[in-house]
């Protein structure tokens, strides 16, 4: 399975220190593991995923999708207006 990175999602992870990016390394593979870990969304957001994932006291929301046996990584963030923004970067896509 390859991972695949959107331009949103991977500019939030630069901004990570190396213990976080361990921490979400291995969410992701995870998620690998088991790609029905996250909870599917309904209406606008239809088959997207969207995992919990803590890096040290902060929770972030994870979006990704499988499309075509590639991990889709759209876009990482905390609840606070996560949901409109998601959005955003699906009809941006």
């Amino acid at each position: 399975m390859r991972i695949l990175q959107s331009r949103c999602f991977a500019r939030k992870v630069k901004n990570f220190s190396k213990a976080e990016k361990l921490q979400l390394d291995d969410q992701i593979k995870l998620i690998i593991e088991n790609p029905k870990v996250g909870i599917e969304k309904k209406g606008d957001l239809r088959g997207i995923f969207v995992h919990k994932v803590k890096v040290k006291t902060i929770q972030y929301l994870l979006a990704y999708r499988i499309v075509h046996k590639n991990l889709e990584l759209i876009m990482i963030g905390p609840h606070q207006n996560y949901y409109r923004d998601l959005k955003k970067t699906i009809k941006g896509t």
